[in-house]
Protein backbone atom coordinates (compact mmCIF):
# COMPACT_ATOMS: atom_id res chain seq x y z
CA UNK A 1 0.00 0.00 0.00
CA UNK A 2 3.03 2.53 -0.12
CA UNK A 3 2.03 3.55 -3.77
CA UNK A 4 -1.01 4.60 -2.37
CA UNK A 5 0.16 7.14 0.72
CA UNK A 6 -0.01 10.52 -1.15
CA UNK A 7 0.75 12.41 2.40
CA UNK A 8 4.57 14.08 2.36
CA UNK A 9 5.79 15.25 6.01
CA UNK A 10 8.41 18.47 5.15
CA UNK A 11 10.09 20.11 7.93
CA UNK A 12 13.39 22.37 6.65
CA UNK A 13 13.65 24.27 3.50
CA UNK A 14 10.60 22.55 1.89
CA UNK A 15 8.50 24.03 4.70
CA UNK A 16 6.20 27.58 3.24
CA UNK A 17 8.18 29.85 5.56
CA UNK A 18 11.44 29.52 4.06
CA UNK A 19 10.17 30.41 0.30
CA UNK A 20 12.10 27.96 -1.10
CA UNK A 21 12.23 27.49 -4.93
CA UNK A 22 11.67 23.80 -4.74
CA UNK A 23 8.57 24.13 -2.59
CA UNK A 24 7.10 26.69 -5.12
CA UNK A 25 7.75 24.41 -7.49
CA UNK A 26 5.96 21.20 -6.40
CA UNK A 27 3.71 23.12 -3.86
CA UNK A 28 0.53 23.41 -6.92
CA UNK A 29 0.72 19.50 -6.39
CA UNK A 30 -0.19 19.28 -2.58
CA UNK A 31 -2.98 20.54 -0.07
CA UNK A 32 -1.19 22.07 3.26
CA UNK A 33 -3.48 19.55 5.54
CA UNK A 34 -1.95 20.54 8.95
CA UNK A 35 1.54 21.22 10.84
CA UNK A 36 2.72 18.83 12.81
CA UNK A 37 5.13 16.66 14.83
CA UNK A 38 7.36 13.38 14.47
CA UNK A 39 10.09 11.76 16.35
CA UNK A 40 13.30 12.75 16.01
CA UNK A 41 16.20 14.51 16.11
CA UNK A 42 16.96 17.42 13.46
CA UNK A 43 20.54 18.82 13.27
CA UNK A 44 21.48 22.18 11.50
CA UNK A 45 24.12 21.02 9.10
CA UNK A 46 24.48 24.81 7.97
CA UNK A 47 22.73 25.70 4.53
CA UNK A 48 19.96 22.82 5.54
CA UNK A 49 18.49 20.69 8.49
CA UNK A 50 19.35 16.84 8.72
CA UNK A 51 16.29 15.00 10.75
CA UNK A 52 17.33 11.27 12.16
CA UNK A 53 14.63 9.42 13.28
CA UNK A 54 14.48 8.41 17.14
CA UNK A 55 12.62 7.19 20.24
CA UNK A 56 14.39 9.54 22.56
CA UNK A 57 11.11 11.87 23.16
CA UNK A 58 12.39 14.27 20.61
CA UNK A 59 10.06 15.81 18.02
CA UNK A 60 10.34 17.48 14.77
CA UNK A 61 7.98 20.06 14.06
CA UNK A 62 6.95 20.47 10.20
CA UNK A 63 3.85 20.56 7.71
CA UNK A 64 1.89 17.68 6.29
CA UNK A 65 0.77 17.60 2.93
CA UNK A 66 -1.54 15.63 0.68
CA UNK A 67 -1.16 15.51 -3.12
CA UNK A 68 -3.94 16.21 -5.27
CA UNK A 69 -4.14 13.01 -6.91
CA UNK A 70 -1.76 9.98 -7.70
CA UNK A 71 -0.43 11.15 -10.76
CA UNK A 72 0.26 14.65 -9.56
CA UNK A 73 2.67 13.11 -6.62
CA UNK A 74 4.32 10.12 -8.40
CA UNK A 75 5.71 13.28 -10.73
CA UNK A 76 5.86 15.33 -7.51
CA UNK A 77 7.81 13.36 -5.46
CA UNK A 78 10.39 12.03 -7.83
CA UNK A 79 11.21 15.63 -8.29
CA UNK A 80 11.92 15.90 -4.61
CA UNK A 81 14.06 12.90 -5.21
CA UNK A 82 16.21 14.42 -6.69
CA UNK A 83 16.18 17.31 -4.80
CA UNK A 84 16.68 15.48 -1.91
CA UNK A 85 19.90 13.72 -3.99
CA UNK A 86 17.98 10.15 -2.82
CA UNK A 87 19.71 8.87 -6.19
CA UNK A 88 22.71 10.51 -6.56
CA UNK A 89 25.23 10.79 -9.54
CA UNK A 90 27.83 7.83 -9.31
CA UNK A 91 30.61 8.30 -6.87
CA UNK A 92 28.13 11.08 -5.42
CA UNK A 93 26.72 10.21 -1.56
CA UNK A 94 23.25 9.86 -0.93
CA UNK A 95 22.38 12.43 1.47
CA UNK A 96 18.36 11.57 1.81
CA UNK A 97 16.36 8.52 2.05
CA UNK A 98 12.48 9.19 1.66
CA UNK A 99 10.71 6.57 4.16
CA UNK A 100 7.38 6.44 5.81
CA UNK A 101 6.90 7.51 9.41
CA UNK A 102 3.86 8.69 11.57
CA UNK A 103 3.04 12.21 11.69
CA UNK A 104 1.18 13.75 14.62
CA UNK A 105 -1.35 16.35 13.55
CA UNK A 106 -4.46 17.15 14.68
CA UNK A 107 -4.79 15.09 17.22
CA UNK A 108 -4.49 12.16 14.95
CA UNK A 109 -1.55 9.96 13.25
CA UNK A 110 -1.25 9.96 9.74
CA UNK A 111 1.57 7.54 7.76
CA UNK A 112 3.52 9.76 5.42
CA UNK A 113 6.84 9.99 3.02
CA UNK A 114 9.66 11.90 5.03
CA UNK A 115 13.08 12.50 3.88
CA UNK A 116 15.42 11.45 6.24
CA UNK A 117 18.82 12.09 6.29
CA UNK A 118 21.40 9.29 5.93
CA UNK A 119 25.13 11.02 6.15
CA UNK A 120 26.64 11.62 10.04
CA UNK A 121 25.49 14.52 11.96
CA UNK A 122 28.50 14.27 14.47
CA UNK A 123 29.24 17.64 15.95
CA UNK A 124 26.50 19.28 14.40
CA UNK A 125 24.24 21.55 16.25
CA UNK A 126 21.07 19.65 17.70
CA UNK A 127 18.04 21.56 17.30
CA UNK A 128 16.34 22.01 20.53
CA UNK A 129 13.31 22.79 19.80
CA UNK A 130 12.69 20.35 16.39
CA UNK A 131 11.22 23.74 14.61
CA UNK A 132 14.02 24.74 12.44
CA UNK A 133 12.21 27.96 11.06
CA UNK A 134 12.36 29.22 14.76
CA UNK A 135 15.66 28.01 15.71
CA UNK A 136 16.84 30.11 11.92
CA UNK A 137 14.95 33.16 13.42
CA UNK A 138 16.79 32.97 16.64
CA UNK A 139 20.17 31.90 15.51
CA UNK A 140 19.76 35.11 12.82
CA UNK A 141 18.89 37.90 15.51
Amino acid sequence: MKDEILFLFVYGTLRRGFHNAAFQYISPYFVHEADGKVKGSLYDLGEYPAAIPTTNGHYIIGELYKAKSVEEFNWAISQLDDYEAVHPEEGEPQLYERALTTVYANNQEVTAWIYWYKGTTAGAPLVESGDVLEYFRQKNK
